[in-house]
């Protein structure tokens, strides 16, 4: 089964996209911005066909140089940014109601039609360019935000908690019965494992139709991987919110809120570090196939510490002066990241799938993510200049069209 790091681009319903007079928190922008980084990294790994290769084999040239760099994304990077932009998704959504609010609109129906907006868009792009879309499902579980937004922020807290608490309980069931059974593979299980991967392998080499039907053929694997991992949206979903509805990020200069970021990044690297070390071990190597899943779903449990220790660290160093001047470099890319996501997936279908180069399974690890790096850097550039002449990116204006519905866009 594929295991897709999904996007859900907070950008798309980010509170700018609907008050363009709302201050922006660059620091939040920053964060989204290096997320996005993140999200290219673990998606690219599986639309070049290096995901989920048997003993973490990282690509045809097998290279040392491509062994560890498949490691460090599984170690560092898998599982842990889209929970950073589940959080983040939360957090703008009380900024939203904020803004609605202050124009003097309802809230829900403005946020059912840009929920509505973004589950065409997901739909589109799992059928046409990435089957582990995940803009379809944070519409969905968009809606528990709707619905919950009255809820005082203790008690969404322990929401929060007690969801992550039900999902990691089921996990660590799957993954002891999954260690307690013996997984080794049949030579008929392997051949069958060995005729999908290639057929696969065909299809993306294919042409544009084999490469829909493939994306399409996907769904039920990537349906069961996101149901697995919706509950940990959803507790992503609701600590956002609380931090917004209680500006944890609107000011992280003060000494009280220092010390708690510089608490939160120790404990997060103490508990996160461990636990993605042992995912990468699992799904990339030394460790047989029969720790893979209980090794992914224990690294899985630990990586809401590590992406915490992430956003604490970088929130601290924004407050320095090279810090800062990073924040300003990435800001611009987490305002349109809703754009800078769909981009991604179009320039990475058009490298790896029929749609051009097909290079589908034909390409080291080590190629892909520095490739993947330098077109990031590129993206950062691209939005710097868009940003610095327009309010919003080209996706966000369209979704922004189908939130006001009807009402006039902020010129420029």
């Amino acid at each position: 089964m594929k295991r897709p790091e999904t996007i859900g681009p907070t950008a798309a319903i980010e509170p700018a996209a609907v008050s363009p007079r709302l201050h922006r928190i660059v620091e939040v922008d920053a964060l989204r911005g290096i997320a996005l980084c993140g999200i290219l990294l673990a998606n690219v790994l599986v639309m070049s066909g290096l995901d989920g290769l048997s003993g973490g084999s990282a690509g045809p040239t097998a290279s040392g140089l491509d062994q560890v760099a498949h490691w460090l994304v599984m170690a560092l990077v898998q599982t842990k940014f889209y929970l950073l932009f589940s959080f983040l998704f939360g957090y703008s959504f009380t900024l939203q109601m904020d803004a609605a609010e202050r124009d003097g609109a309802s809230f829900a129906p403005r946020m059912l039609r840009r929920l509505l907006g973004l589950f065409v868009l997901g739909a589109l792009h799992a059928v046409l360019l990435y089957p582990g879309d995940i803009l379809t499902t944070y519409a969905l579980l968009g809606l528990i935000l709707l619905a919950a937004r009255a809820v005082d922020p203790a008690r969404m807290w322990r929401a929060a908690l007690r969801v992550y608490g039900v999902v990691a309980g089921l996990y660590l069931l799957l993954g002891a019965a999954v260690a307690l059974v013996d997984t080794g593979e049949s030579d008929e299980g392997l051949a069958a494992s060995a005729a999908s991967a290639a057929e696969l392998t065909t299809a993306y080499r294919g042409g544009p139709a084999d490469v829909v039907r493939a994306n399409t053929d996907a769904w039920s694997d990537i349906l069961v991987g996101l149901l697995m991992m919706g509950g940990m949206v959803v507790a992503a979903f609701l600590a956002g919110f609380v931090a917004g509805r209680r500006r944890l990020l609107a000011d992280t200069g003060t000494p009280e809120r220092t010390a708690r970021l510089r608490r939160v990044c120790l404990w997060g690297l103490a508990v996160g570090l461990p636990g993605g070390v042992l995912m990468a071990a699992g799904t990339v190597g030394p460790l047989g196939a029969r720790w893979e899943i209980p090794a992914f779903i224990l690294g899985m449990l630990t990586a809401p510490a590590l992406s915490a220790a992430y956003a604490s660290g970088l929130l601290l160093w924004f407050t320095t002066p090279r810090g800062a001047r990073l924040a300003a470099r990435l800001a611009p890319a987490g305002r349109m990241a809703l754009t800078n996501y769909l981009a991604q997936s179009v320039v990475m279908a058009l490298v790896f799938t029929g749609y051009g180069a097909a290079l589908y399974g034909r390409a080291g690890a080590a190629a892909v993510l520095g490739g993947t790096l330098l077109f990031y850097g590129f993206q950062l550039a691209a939005s710097a200049w868009l940003m610095s002449r327009h309010r919003l990116g080209p996706v966000e204006r369209l979704l922004r069209a189908v939130t006001l519905w009807g009402r006039p866009a902020p010129r420029g």
